[in-house]
Order: structure tokens, then C-alpha cells, then sequence
């Protein structure tokens, strides 16, 4: 881009000129609109037009509360989106192109999760407002882009299911519905969560039971590196709120990070967790367990089985009473998390929780919320006693 920016430099010529002028396309639906001051995830106040009708998503994945907001018609305000969702969730990208075939002919681009979106892509697109995740803004203030978005009035709001997903997926969700003119509806999936976790919550305030130690492959079969996992945070944090006790915890300062496999063998989980997902885009025939919508069971079971021979767990508790289990990546990017805390609720204490059943509660989420049916294959296990 340094080489070359006189396309740039025209394009953002075109979009002022048009935005100046009195017979711009948007003109009768920006009279509907009148501007907000919200305050986003990273405590920056900005000012948007509402209820905005132009998103463009900095990650394909925030459909999942997008569509949750706007269950008759996801795609109604979304102009482009980043296509990590076709990639690294493509079971879910097939049931919303089926139920709503345009998505295919929606503007589409490139990126990482932490990196900057195609300014030119979002210029084009004139949206009323870009939503990119909490680890853009590092990447973002190296190369002022929030300033260069501000001089044409596109606003940026940072959100966030990942870094800090307990403490910051309800004040997004309560964000979204602001700009989006859908606030008793983001309290309505507020107050499901609540319920789905005090599910859990609940009964282990009652019970206090013994909390087993518990160690979470992060992306397992994604790459060969071992061990990969979560500290205090995300599945980190479900851990111990599902009645275990996370490993990671004790030894990883941040949300994301790697052991070696002799820590894991100290350590001596009494269970191993597995997130994985179909990364057939990324890694294609690798070792990931394909985990999603319609999984098939006999084959997640099976590559869910190659895991209990990796060398960092030799001798270990789990691989002994084979307390493995595999369970879908994007619950740690999700408005979802409320099942992965059950899942895991159960499988951690499968007495206690006999009668809870996830994949009930995820379907009644799909009906209630989204515009697509619940397929089961969010999860799989070893234990005979989770089965």
C-alpha cells in the first residue's frame, strides 16, 4: 500500500464527494437515523448513527449475535464481512447460506482475527459503522486507521466474545442492540444466558463438590505443537465455572498461551478437554476433530481417540479412566458459551448433573433466537459415563 496509494487516495476522494452530496443514495433512510454516543468494549465513546442500517463485520464469526439480533433477516444491515466464518466454520456457513442464499454474493475479505480489515473494501462499502474484535486495536493505532475511518464518519466499535468473553459478551450484545435498535431483544438473550448458566451455577453452590483438574488443548489438531491451552480466561474461565479446576490457570499469565508437555504430565489432569472444529480450509486431512452442526458422532469419537496417544499425556490420570473429551472451538468466539459451561458441567460431574441436557438448551436457543434449526455435534467424549 506505501508503494502505491493513489487508488486509496481516489476512492477516498469518490466517497467525500458523494457523502457531501445532497442527493446521496442513503438520503431518506439517514433521516430515520439520529446520531448516539455509546460507549464500545474498549472504553472508547463514539457516536453513531442509529439505528445504523450498514454494518460491516470485522470477523464473519460476529454473525452469530448479529443473526441473534436480527433473527428474520441477519443479512438485512450487513455490507461485507471478513470470511474467516466460510473457513473456520463451515458447517454453520452452509446452514445460513441455505436459508439465505445472497450470503454468497456478499463482499467478502481477508484478515487475521488480531489484524487490520481492508480499508478500501470498507470505504466502498459506506457503512454506518465497523465492528472489529478487541485485539484489532493494536493493530489498528500503529497505523492510525480509526483516525483515517473517522475523517469520512465511518465510527469503529470494538467488541469482544474472545479476550474477556464473561465479562464483555453482555455489554456487547447490550451495545449491539443499542446501535441496532434491538434492546429488548439483546436482554431477552441476556436473560437466557443467565438462566442457562445458572443451570449450573446453582447446583454447585448447593453441592460444592470436588473440582477436578482439568487441561484444555486449545485448537487441537490445528498444528502439531503441543500443548497449547487458555489461561484464567475464556475455556479457562468455563472450566471453573463448569466445577473444575483449569491447569492453565496456575501457569499461563494471559488468556492464550502454551505448556510444555512435561508441565501437562506434573500436572496430572484428572481430564482433558479438546476445542477443535472442521479445519478442513486450513489444514487439510490434519488430525482436528470436525465438531459443529450435524457432526457426525462416530467419526468425532474416533479422531477424538488419536488425542489420548499424544506423548504429553503418557501415564496421566485422564488417559487412564479415559476422561477425554472433544468440544467445538467457536464457543471460546461466541454468544454461546452458556453450552460449552454445561457440557462441561456435565462431563466434570456427570451425577450431579444427570438431568441437564446442552444440546436442549442450544436448540431452544435456536429457536427462540436464530433463523436457522439446531443440528447436534457441538461435542463428543471418551467417558462412558458423559454418554
Amino acid at each position: 500500500m506505501r508503494k502505491d496509494r493513489s487508488p486509496l487516495r481516489a476512492v477516498i476522494a469518490a466517497f467525500v464527494l458523494i457523502a457531501l452530496s445532497p442527493a446521496i443514495i442513503f438520503a431518506g433512510e439517514q433521516a430515520t437515523q439520529a446520531p448516539i454516543t455509546v460507549t464500545d468494549i474498549a472504553g472508547r465513546e463514539v457516536t453513531v448513527n442509529a439505528p445504523v442500517k450498514r454494518i460491516l463485520l470485522g470477523e464473519g464469526r460476529q454473525l452469530y449475535l448479529i443473526a441473534s439480533l436480527d433473527k428474520e433477516d441477519p443479512l438485512a444491515r450487513v455490507v461485507g464481512w471478513r470470511n474467516d466464518l466460510v473457513e473456520a466454520d463451515p458447517a454453520t456457513y452452509a446452514q445460513y447460506l441455505d436459508a439465505f442464499p445472497q450470503l454468497a454474493k456478499l463482499p467478502a475479505f481477508a484478515g487475521k482475527e488480531n489484524g487490520l480489515i481492508d480499508i478500501e473494501s470498507t470505504i466502498v462499502q459506506k457503512p454506518d459503522v465497523v465492528l472489529l474484535n478487541l485485539e484489532a486495536m493494536r493493530a489498528n493505532q500503529d497505523v492510525n486507521y480509526i483516525e483515517r475511518l473517522a475523517e469520512l464518519k465511518i465510527p469503529v466499535l470494538y467488541i469482544d466474545f474472545r479476550h474477556a468473553p464473561l465479562k464483555n459478551t453482555e455489554p456487547t450484545i447490550r451495545l449491539l442492540g443499542k446501535i441496532m435498535a434491538r434492546d429488548t431483544r439483546a436482554e431477552e438473550i441476556i436473560a437466557f444466558r443467565h438462566q442457562a448458566m445458572s443451570r449450573v451455577s446453582d447446583v454447585l453452590a448447593r453441592a460444592k463438590p470436588q473440582r477436578p483438574s482439568v487441561f484444555v488443548e486449545r485448537i487441537g489438531g490445528y498444528a502439531d505443537d503441543c500443548c497449547l491451552s487458555f489461561g484464567a480466561e475464556n475455556f479457562g474461565k468455563y472450566v471453573e465455572l463448569a466445577g473444575g479446576h483449569n491447569i492453565g490457570s496456575d501457569l499461563l499469565p494471559s488468556t492464550f498461551g502454551q505448556l510444555n508437555p512435561e508441565q501437562v504430565i506434573a500436572a496430572d489432569p484428572e481430564q482433558v478437554v479438546v476445542t477443535s472444529a472442521d479445519w478442513e480450509a486450513y489444514v487439510p486431512g490434519g488430525k482436528w476433530i470436525p465438531l459443529g452442526p450435524g457432526a457426525d458422532p462416530e467419526v468425532t469419537r474416533k479422531k477424538l481417540e488419536w488425542f489420548t496417544t499424544r506423548s504429553a499425556y503418557t501415564g496421566i490420570t485422564a488417559q487412564k479412566t479415559q476422561n477425554f473429551h472433544g468440544i467445538w472451538h467457536q464457543f471460546y468466539n461466541s454468544p454461546y458459551e452458556f453450552f460449552a459451561v454445561q457440557q462441561l458441567a456435565k462431563w466434570f460431574h456427570p451425577d450431579l448433573f444427570a438431568d441437564l441436557d446442552p444440546d436442549v438448551t442450544f436448540a431452544e436457543y435456536h429457536r427462540r433466537f436464530l433463523p436457522i434449526p439446531y443440528r447436534p455435534g457441538y461435542a463428543v467424549s471418551l467417558s462412558d459415563r458423559a454418554n
